[in-house]
């Protein structure tokens, strides 16, 4: 029974919420405040499978709770409940480290259908790590790929880098993984907004922006100079794999 942690300060939805998802299996446990989750969260994160985050709160708003998670290296599934569906609220939320949302008001099956893909991948990222720490485990291939000393492990949601290795929020890798699949091409900002996030209005594009400065803060050795995620002025972005033979 997958365990979810609501956020959520209304109470009629909060507890809608709950009778839902418990109809479904799901085992619910309420808070209404942001300080509340990050409480319950930050002492053991392996309580919960997802949590269902509100971002207008009182005190704390979901954007720093999840934030603040994220900064401590907390990466359970999370998916951010909006009432404003301004394509800037969503981009915020992702670039604090939320893994989906959705705006307000929505239709519950497609809240479900959000829960079981997060899930989905939870269990996908722990089945990984225990068969990567279980010698009998049958081999399991893996989603990687790596260039130079780099590897990106879209299954683990890790960048390994020389002996370090950095978590990946599910957008980082999402937006990571485009940029991959269309190495050595120019990709403009509103070509990323309409494929990975799924935003087809008219909003300030830059915000793609602080994700790249995060992802070459981990791939780049100098990320004011970067080889691998290079700028394409006035356009956006290219990803070269090989800055030795891009030219």
């Amino acid at each position: 029974m997958s365990r979810v942690l609501v956020v959520e300060d209304e109470q009629h939805l909060a507890e809608g919420l709950r009778f839902n998802l418990e109809a479904e299996g799901y085992q619910v446990h309420l808070v209404e405040t942001g300080e509340a989750a990050l409480e319950l969260l930050m002492s053991d994160a392996q309580a919960f499978d997802v949590v269902i985050l509100d971002v207008m709160l009182p005190g704390k708003d979901g954007f720093a709770v999840i934030s603040e998670l994220r900064q401590a290296g907390k990466f359970i599934p999370t998916l951010m409940l909006t009432a404003r569906g301004h394509p800037e609220d969503v981009l915020k939320g992702f670039a604090a480290g939320a893994d989906d949302y959705l705006t307000k008001p929505f239709d519950l099956s497609i809240l479900i259908a959000r829960l079981g893909g997060l899930l989905r991948r939870h269990e996908w990222l722990r089945a990984s790590l225990n068969h990567e720490n279980t010698v009998a485990a049958p081999p399991k291939p893996k989603e990687t790929f790596t260039f130079g000393d780099k590897s990106v492990h879209f299954d683990l949601l890790e960048l390994r880098v020389r002996e370090q290795t950095f978590p990946l929020t599910l957008m980082e890798a999402n937006v990571l993984r485009y940029l991959i699949e269309h190495e050595g091409k120019p990709v403009s900002r509103k070509m990323m907004l309409e494929q990975v996030w799924g935003l087809h209005e008219d909003t300030d594009t830059r915000a793609i922006d602080n994700f790249i400065v995060r992802l070459r803060r981990y791939i780049e050795d100098d990320p004011t100079r970067p080889r691998h995620l290079l700028t394409v002025r006035g356009l956006g972005y290219r990803f070269v794999a090989s800055p030795a033979k891009a030219g």
